[in-house]
């Protein structure tokens, strides 16, 4: 069955975070994605982060380069430019989140490389952008929550701003990075013309944030820290809810908006208490708004003698949104995601069969198959000798003079 992305080339000068969660979609939907490392034996940083093992690649780096192709050059050499030019000729996409400045003096800027590939959409992920008074900035995922308000608004008043558990920074950013690449292919279809997509970590950060200026366009004030944003919201009834097993993240997470009768009908019906739905306190938006408190100790005397599979399949079997709060290791041996392929086991070449977070897109006519991320210059012979224009004997000796490895 053919890709939704297949035939399209994408030239992958992207590290660590960032740039990888984009080229790893577009890899997963098909997309041909060569990654160019640096021939200095060390390649992408992400290969070394959070290393359990010093002999192997990380985890860190094998869960955002499935699908794809290693290569290795150095484009500090002028045979390894004119290597990288010669791929940039027939690719569709170029990739990169360098620091500000590194294509440009490598000589492949966005105005150079389009002279070459008209048609090339040249995508640039940057921590504050190409211009503006931060555009020399470095920046990484605590930067971009930090300087996009999110920071802000995460945690808890009585203590300092708290990082989100999701990297909306370095991922997120990825995301929208997609995005602009398919529209800028599209809009090709059309024009015949590539394009310069950029995005900004902070930018995409706000992007994510912005529901949480809604008070600040109101009143002009700053926003709060979150919180336990529904249990804190008066006349709400929901937040966090121990259970039984006592551990540190042995709850479930529960709304129960004061507006929705049925909602409240179906909870008492789990906890058994049939009799308040025809109590005149909690007859009414008002009368549950108002005594919601009294329903938050029904709820958490009901919860925290049971387990929280059970608790969230009493509540959501009932309509209730409820959701346990499962900790990294049980979501990864989790039956619903192993059941949809979101988690799923890959045999890698030095790690073995270990689980790996699959594609959250889904297309009908073109699923993805998940593949382990690739070694330290595993295909530079394949693409060279194919892509590249070369011979087996060029690869050699461009090999034993350290362009490539």
């Amino acid at each position: 069955m053919s890709k939704a992305l297949e035939g399209i080339r994408v030239i992958d000068m992207t590290h660590d975070q960032a740039g990888p969660s984009c080229t790893q979609v577009l890899a997963w939907l098909g997309a041909e994605v060569i990654k160019i490392e640096m021939a200095d034996g060390y390649g992408d940083r992400a290969r070394h982060l959070r290393r359990d093992d010093p002999n192997l690649d990380s985890y860190f780096f094998l869960v955002l380069n499935s699908n794809k192709k290693s290569t290795t050059l150095d484009l500090r050499d002028p045979r390894g430019k004119e290597i990288f030019r010669t791929l940039i000729k027939d690719a569709d996409i170029l990739a990169e989140n360098r620091g500000p400045g590194a294509m440009d003096r490598l000589g492949f800027s966005y105005e150079e490389m389009s002279k070459l590939n008209p048609r090339l959409v040249y995508a640039s992920v940057k921590g504050f952008g190409s211009f503006g008074p931060y555009s020399d900035y470095k920046c990484f995922e605590p930067i971009a929550q930090a300087t996009s308000g999110a920071l802000s608004a995460t945690g808890f008043s009585d203590r300092p701003p708290a990082l989100l558990g999701a990297n909306v920074g370095d991922s997120g950013t990825g995301m929208h990075t997609v995005i602009g690449i398919l529209a800028a292919l599209v809009q090709r279809n059309v024009t015949g013309k590539g394009q310069m997509v950029e995005v900004a970590m902070q930018e995409a950060v706000l992007n994510l944030t912005r529901v949480r200026y809604t008070g600040t366009l109101s009143d002009g004030t700053p926003e709060p820290r979150q919180d336990d944003e529904f249990a804190g919201r008066p006349g709400m009834v929901g937040g966090l809810f121990a259970c039984s097993e006592g551990g540190p993240n042995d709850y479930v997470y529960m709304m129960i908006p004061p507006e929705n009768g049925g909602m409240f009908k179906a909870a008492m019906d789990v906890v058994g208490r049939q009799d308040l739905v025809e109590d005149t306190r909690f007859d009414s938006e008002k009368g549950r708004h108002d005594n919601a408190e009294e329903i938050m100790v029904v709820v958490r005397e009901w919860a925290k003698s049971k387990p929280k599979r059970e608790v969230m399949a009493a509540f959501a079997g009932k309509g209730v949104p409820c959701g346990a709060v499962f900790d990294t290791a049980e979501v990864l041996a989790h039956p619903h995601l192993r059941e949809r392929g979101m988690i799923t086991d890959v045999q890698h070449a030095t790690r073995g069969t270990f689980p790996m977070i699959g594609c959250p897109v889904r297309l009908s006519d073109s699923p993805v198959e998940l593949k382990p991320a690739p070694l330290y210059g595993e295909h530079s012979d394949e693409v060279f000798t194919t892509l590249g224009g070369l011979t087996q004997q060029q690869v050699d000796e461009l090999r034993k003079d350290k362009v490539i490895i």
